[in-house]
């Protein structure tokens, strides 16, 4: 028997293999990622644009080492034995203004 619910797809991430490992992100909303990205995910925090797709995969160690804000370093630190894949509204490659802004009003708040 087949299961209708069991599709495969091109993985999200690396847009190479295909997998039937997926999660609703967002109501409607369905990535696919494929076991060699989830491997990868044990090492990385990956972080993928919700509008416009583009992947972003930095190492885990050397951004928990960069962090100023403490609290959000505990967080990380307490996640870094934990496969974490990320959705974030937007992305410098969809939006660089936008990013800007939001760096910006960071930096306003901080102060």
């Amino acid at each position: 028997m087949v299961d209708i619910n069991n599709k495969y797809k091109k993985c999200t991430i690396c847009k190479k293999e295909h997998t039937s490992i997926h999660t609703e992100v967002a109501p409607g909303e369905v990535i696919y990622v494929c076991d060699t990205c989830l491997e990868t995910a044990k090492n990385n925090f990956i972080f993928i644009c919700m509008s416009c797709g583009q992947v972003y995969m930095r190492p885990k160690k050397q951004m928990i080492e960069r962090m100023q804000d403490m609290e959000l370093k505990k967080a990380y630190m307490l996640c870094e034995d934990m496969q974490i894949i990320q959705g974030i509204d937007m992305c410098v490659q969809c939006d660089p203004e936008g990013i800007i802004e939001q760096v910006n009003m960071h930096k306003t708040a901080m102060c």
